[in-house]
């Protein structure tokens, strides 16, 4: 990461924010969507909603996911003028994979 190694900081940061957004809790379709200004909440973090864990299986779900949107989008880039766009998102989901498996060995070594 020192080198400054582009493609591992894009897809390091996407990842994130996408086991970011898989912690949200979601939006209940039956709660009411309005209410009277007068009896809403007021305060600091009235709004706020506790976000859900995910277990450390779902974190390496969401991290497949993500190098396999990856592979798939380098897989439609099939004309030479998206080669370098191409491997980048290749790189860019080895990345992500490498880190899988590390995670992935670390845990079969120790059961």
């Amino acid at each position: 990461m020192r080198a400054r190694d582009r493609a591992a900081v894009s897809a390091l940061r996407a990842t994130l924010a996408a086991l970011d957004n898989a912690e949200a809790v979601p939006v209940d379709e039956a709660a009411p969507r309005a209410a009277a200004l007068e009896a809403s909440p007021v305060g600091a973090g009235a709004t706020e909603a506790a976000r859900r864990e995910l277990s450390e299986e779902e974190m390496v779900d969401v991290v497949r996911a993500e190098a396999a949107e990856r592979l798939e989008a380098a897989a439609h880039l099939t004309a030479p003028a998206h080669a370098d766009r191409a491997e980048r998102l290749r790189t860019e989901a080895a990345v992500l994979l490498r880190f899988v498996d590390g995670a992935t060995e670390g845990t079969a070594r120790s059961a």
